[in-house]
């Protein structure tokens, strides 16, 4: 696109460039947080019924304590119940010697719910929102549908923010997405029900979503063409740190109230210096704004160096470069555009499928680390860890092999829990960039906020797969690897985007990935090639009759 030999001239990946994704990417460190936050602000602690009249046990030895509770709290698997207890105390049970019990009257091992609440260990966990509340036993659904709700707020931030951004720009949607964030997740933590913090969650996730769309759109709309695979997968690193540096606050303070303030409330900080932003030079055109985007233009020059760009580059120069799309700004496009041409239906259904088993695949796994048995902020960082080599990985297959047979990498996820997560993580960062590369610019953040949408709704799903294991316990695993499968099919059947400038209209979509298109390239080169072969056949004789002169 014409566009991008603007973004050469005023520096391609200059200064500006380098601040501006470095600035962009620093809040990723955090953003990771928001999405595994669940694993620690509603763990489950170890916890039993309370036992009346406990306060004077408190100063017993474990080992005392221990005898007490297998007097009051009936065992399930050699553990003690964690819904159930004794009416009666069985004092005969404190020695541990179970042997004579069978023959015991039923009514004197009589059971009932904990009627005093419940008593948690204070070890991995000092509070989470399931301690707070007592989300455990009848109300224990309730710690997966607080993650539910997050992800709905998500999906209904990915609506609306990415068709408002397309209308009212990157920038402010994304400013704003900042603010909401950094007010609503530290107001969360000072929830006195969980329907406040239910409902507190659910518009911060809406913020995310606004944060994460307009980032990748400020990102590649300012990048030049052939930087935008390296940029886009380091930048992603971010998210990859953000999960060990996540580990480590959580551990460090092991409560729900002062890790929402952790992760939430430095996003003041980044809302104060996201007005240096500069907002898509892209956008302003496509919008009617030329003057302020030329202004963006020579700003972006400056900080690059180059001062001759200033004067060279003028109105008529820049409408001269985007002269077609300037005519296709005048309409006005909705949802509707993403499916109404036969590329972009051929793009969107596709992206549906990828975006929903990627989502679907790496939060079935990511979602619930307690399940694996392992020290859950080990497994934090360990999944942080591995997406490194995973990602570095994506990042010479997208390079060398384009973005479609690197979006099949998700394929591996089933053959090892966490190098499962580290591909499919992987396969999030190019798929973020590839379907930023696939959307015209006059409706690109609809596009990503629809594509957004598939995610949440898969990431809404994954938990409720996690029902199957009672059935059988690899049948989770089984649904996950065959919907990443299905899901890297579908990516062969998108366009390589692999060193393609932007597109900025719905019309370069159509031009430029059409099977019609395609073909009559095709056609072209092979006659091109058909007349190079006659034109070599047709200076042989001249050249033999040349060589026969030369030899008389």
């Amino acid at each position: 696109m014409p566009f991008a030999d603007l973004l050469e001239e005023v520096g391609g990946l200059g200064r500006f460039q380098l601040i501006h994704i470095t600035l962009l990417s620093i809040p990723g460190l955090l953003m990771a947080s928001q999405n595994l936050l669940n694993n620690f602000t509603a763990g489950i602690p170890a916890h039993h019924c309370t036992i009346p009249n406990m306060t004077s046990a408190l100063n017993l030895s474990e080992v005392d304590q221990s005898a007490l509770l297998r007097a009051f709290i009936p065992q399930d698997d050699s553990q003690l119940s964690q819904c159930k207890r004794y009416i009666q105390p069985q004092w005969h049970l404190s020695s541990g010697n179970q042997s004579h019990t069978r023959n015991l009257n039923y009514t004197v091992m009589e059971t009932e719910n904990c009627m005093d609440g419940w008593t948690y260990k204070k070890t991995e966990f000092i509070s989470t929102i399931v301690s707070e509340w007592d989300l455990v036993c009848n109300l224990r659904p309730l710690k997966q549908m607080s993650q539910t709700i997050y992800m709905g707020g998500v999906l209904t931030g990915a609506i609306i923010f990415g068709g408002l951004s397309d209308r009212f720009g990157r920038k402010m949607l994304l400013t704003w997405s900042y603010f909401q964030l950094a007010v609503l997740g530290t107001f969360t933590s000072f929830s006195s029900s969980f329907l406040a913090y239910s409902t507190f969650r659910f518009f911060t996730g809406m913020a995310v979503s606004g944060v994460i769309l307009n980032t990748v759109s400020l990102k590649v709309e300012w990048i030049p063409t052939k930087t935008r695979t390296l940029v886009g997968s380091l930048s992603s690193l971010f998210f990859t740190v953000g999960q060990i540096v996540l580990a480590g606050i959580a551990y460090s303070l092991k409560d729900w109230r002062k890790l929402h303030v952790a992760v939430c409330s430095p996003f003041f900080i980044v809302f104060l210096y996201s007005w240096w932003f500069s907002e898509s030079a892209r956008w302003l055109v496509l919008n009617g704004r030329s003057g302020e985007a030329l202004q963006e233009l020579h700003r972006v020059a400056r900080i690059n160096g180059k001062h001759e760009a200033v004067e060279k580059i003028t109105l008529e120069v820049l409408h001269s470069h985007m002269q077609k799309e300037l005519q296709s700004s005048k309409t006005v496009f909705t949802a509707y555009d993403l499916l109404r041409t036969p590329v972009m239906r051929r793009i969107s259904l596709c992206l549906i499928a990828v975006w929903f088993s990627t989502s679907f695949a790496y939060y079935g796994l990511a979602m619930d680390l307690q399940k694996f048995g392992v020290n859950i902020y080990l497994m934090q960082v360990i999944f942080g860890v591995v997406d490194f080599p995973a990602k570095l990985v994506a990042l010479v297959m997208l390079t060398f092999l384009g973005r479609r047979l690197t979006q099949d990498l998700q394929v591996m996820r089933t053959t090892l829990a966490v190098l499962g997560k580290g591909f499919t993580s992987a396969s999030f960062t190019c798929v973020y960039l590839f379907t930023g590369e696939l959307y015209p610019t006059v409706i690109r953040q609809t596009g990503m906020g629809f594509a957004s949408t598939m995610a949440r709704i898969g990431s809404m799903a994954a938990p409720v797969v996690l029902i199957l294991d009672e059935l059988f316990p690899a049948l989770p695993s089984v649904v996950y690897g065959s919907a990443a499968v299905i899901a890297g099919v579908t990516a062969f059947l998108l366009p390589e985007t692999l060193n393609v400038p932007l597109p900025d209209t719905i019309e370069d979509v159509e031009e430029k990935w059409s099977k019609k298109t395609c073909r009559f390239q095709e056609q072209l080169q092979h006659e091109a090639m058909v007349l190079d072969t006659l034109g070599q056949t047709a200076e042989e004789p001249e050249e033999r009759q040349s060589s026969g002169l030369d030899a008389l």
